[in-house]
């Protein structure tokens, strides 16, 4: 199951459209959750709670309803609306996707983000850091008719990148996905090589393409191992002198989906993401995964 966080008066669908997306390519329901405020249930609050109770069940309904039309949007996925109560929309969602085993949650972005881009509203930011599950973030406005062709996944050669492209490849033989391994070399422009510290920088510069390269060529191994072959996987490095131009280096299509890794530094934080996956996030052009238990950092 898909478990789609759809928010009060929700204006954009494209939560439901990136779950509806993953659907296409692997049968699964997908079940979309509104979180209204829950009362305090408590008898001091007698008639004003039991208002508010009944205001925010109407208000569940209005916005469960809304979702069905979406998800009539797209009369090849099971989809199916409804909304519950909590004191915390995070921890709801978290709650929900354990009770149906979910295999992801998807959110959209945050009303202010630009179109076709992501950002992080305070409670999907919540979100990402407490999900036991993968959590699929949606960009502003997106719409897509195809089902997912392609994920690209940010590698590093290091144990929380390896924990990664295990869980992606995964993801990519369920779906039917091709396999593009990235790793970005961000590096500021180089110094005349007339300078010394030009001379040091190159040096830099071509060791990190070089262990790059190296650690690609086992994964290449690892993925090959396990069924992958030249139809199905790729490799590239992606160099810039920033997070915007590095990710702009990459062609990106329809059906694209970015995987990037995260990190459990608390049993209550599950999912951490680091200063080069927030960058990721933030210059993404297509939908991105993030992975609890694989960290993308600097």
């Amino acid at each position: 199951m898909y478990l789609v966080g759809y928010g009060p008066h929700n204006n954009d669908r494209s939560a439901i459209e990136l779950a509806c997306q993953f659907a296409r390519s692997e049968p699964q329901p997908v079940r979309a959750v509104s979180v209204v405020p829950q009362g305090w249930g408590t008898p001091l609050a007698g008639g004003t709670d039991r208002e508010f109770e009944d205001w925010a069940a109407s208000e569940g309904e209005i916005t469960a309803e809304e979702a069905r039309a979406d998800l009539a949007q797209h009369p090849g996925v099971d989809g199916t609306a409804v909304w519950v109560s909590g004191r915390s929309v995070p921890q709801a969602l978290v709650e929900q996707a354990m009770e149906h085993e979910a295999r992801m949650l998807v959110v959209g972005s945050s009303g202010d983000a630009e179109p076709g881009r992501i950002r992080l509203s305070s409670k999907t930011d919540r979100l990402v850091h407490s999900s036991p599950v993968p959590v699929a973030i949606a960009p502003r406005g997106y719409r897509t008719d195809s089902g997912v062709t392609r994920v690209t996944v940010a590698f590093r050669d290091d144990d929380a990148s390896w924990s990664l492209l295990t869980g992606v490849a995964e993801i990519c033989r369920r779906t039917g996905a091709r396999l593009r391994v990235v790793t970005f070399v961000v590096a500021p422009p180089r110094r005349p090589v007339t300078s010394r510290m030009g001379h040091a920088e190159t040096q830099v510069i071509d060791l990190w393409r070089m262990q790059a390269g190296n650690a690609q060529h086992e994964a290449e191994g690892f993925l090959r191992s396990q069924g992958f072959d030249d139809d199905t996987l790729v490799f590239t490095i992606a160099e810039g002198s920033d997070w915007a131009r590095a990710i702009r280096r990459l062609d990106w299509e329809e059906g694209d989906i970015l995987a990037i890794g995260s990190s459990s530094t608390h049993p209550i934080a599950r999912v951490f993401l680091g200063s080069s996956a927030a960058k990721i996030i933030r210059y993404a052009p297509v939908p991105v995964v993030a992975v609890p238990g694989a960290a993308t950092t600097e």
